[in-house]
């Protein structure tokens, strides 16, 4: 028996298997659109929000009150009241659970409610997590939280690696949920007055879409755990508490990350006026630079907000502007926010149709990351949404194509190299 040949081939199957995991991760799955979609219904055209309704298969339902929390000071005291509030369940689930001042906080109020006998159920995603001390851990689940790490690093995963839980949600009793941009770090504790304290938006909801936004959650415990959550505990009859209509929109890659995709290229579609985008992340694929083109041309005026140097990603700015010029040439706006790290996802079109939520513009909410947002048709709201975003823009540096095109030659560079991570960012 040759065994210096045999070696040789294990060696070679195990290279292939290496460049086969790693192409598997680096090359996600391709959107469905792959052009912009032509407009034919205006955002607040009943033909537009009967189609959205009937392609993404989720009620856009009335009975809703959402309350809009701007950045931590008024984010983290009413999440931490619903959870001591609980009577039946809490249902946590978050992209980034840090360690800090912030997280043990969290951990107590959890820890506490399950000793009084309340089911709580914790999923942090595995690598958004990193770091997180055992201590924290070990304060919940010695009070008997279920606590889970959403796809641990193991061997026999490494395929999926880079395909992770980007869900915001926590759900209070099936009645109360929040989503939004914010993680449980203590980046997000203040009120955005200086760089440590980050800028963003979070939502208190109530109404049906609560029980769309308790299943998004389901969906990623039953491949965490195998448990399946049903019945009144999770799922009760909801009251008509409100007058806003929304519509919840979840994806994955396994389950159609596609659809948020397709999701925001119909909005965008849909503008008559105005599209305004807040995006702690904005790295668009050439279908989203080609949907704001056709909008720009359509005469529809184009402002987009996104961090400036105080970023927590600068790979992550340096691959954005790289794509920049076709947008700026056209007439759209893009602003870089100053004070600290902006953090939000927000996209509103002709103040009346708004989406919140856990979903960036770039191509790993799009392909890579499971997602959950809320779609919300009213224009009382999206002009709640459209003041915070002006209080923004006073407090963002427009960026102009004249600035742009003189870049040094080493930015050229840097923005270009960053941009062949585009599908990673």
């Amino acid at each position: 028996m040759n065994w210096k040949r045999i070696a040789q081939f294990v060696g070679v199957l195990a290279v292939a298997g290496i460049l086969s995991i790693v192409i598997v991760n680096l090359v996600p799955p391709r959107t469905q659109v792959q052009e912009p979609i032509p407009h034919v219904a205006a955002v607040s055209d009943p033909e537009f929000l009967r189609t959205m309704h009937s392609v993404f298969e989720g009620d856009v339902q009335p009975g809703h009150t959402i309350q809009t929390l701007v950045n931590g000071d008024e984010i983290f005291p009413p999440m931490l009241q619903a959870i001591r509030e609980a009577k039946v369940s809490v249902n946590f689930a978050t992209y980034i659970y840090w360690s800090g001042e912030i997280a043990r906080e969290f951990a107590t109020a959890l820890a506490e409610k399950s000793r009084e006998g309340v089911p709580v159920r914790v999923l942090i995603d595995f690598v958004g997590s990193i770091p997180f001390d055992e201590d924290i851990i070990e304060i919940m689940t010695e009070a008997g939280v279920a606590f889970e790490r959403f796809r641990p690093i193991r061997w026999y995963t490494l395929d999926r690696i880079n395909y992770r839980t980007h869900r915001k949600l926590l759900i209070v009793d099936g009645r109360v949920g929040f989503t939004g941009g914010v993680g449980i770090g203590d980046k997000w504790l203040g009120d955005a007055r200086n760089p440590e304290e980050w800028r963003d938006n979070h939502y208190r909801v109530e109404g049906p879409a609560v029980a769309d936004m308790q299943a998004a959650f389901a969906e990623n415990w039953i491949e965490a755990t195998g448990e399946l959550l049903q019945g009144d505990a999770f799922y009760p009859e909801q009251e008509d508490l409100g007058d806003l209509r929304v519509q919840h929109v979840k994806s994955s890659p396994n389950g159609g990350a596609k659809s948020m995709h397709q999701m925001l290229m119909m909005a965008m579609a849909g503008s008559t006026q105005n599209i305004r985008i807040a995006m702690a992340y904005f790295v668009p694929d050439d279908v989203a630079i080609g949907q704001l083109l056709d909008a720009r041309a359509r005469g529809v005026e184009v402002d987009i907000i996104v961090p400036g140097e105080q970023t927590d990603m600068p790979v992550v700015r340096h691959g954005s502007r790289h794509f920049w010029g076709e947008l700026l040439e056209a007439g759209v706006r893009l602003h870089e926010y100053q004070p600290t790290m902006y953090h939000p996802k927000v996209l509103i079109v002709d103040g009346w149709w708004t989406t919140i939520g856990s979903t960036n513009l770039d191509e790993r909410s799009f392909r890579l990351n499971d997602e959950s947002n809320l779609n919300v048709y009213d224009e009382v709201f999206a002009q709640t949404q459209i003041d915070i975003f002006n209080a923004d823009l006073e407090l963002s540096r427009q960026i102009t194509l004249e600035e742009w095109q003189s870049r040094s030659w080493w930015e050229k560079t840097k923005d270009w190299v960053s941009s062949w991570l585009r599908t990673q960012l």
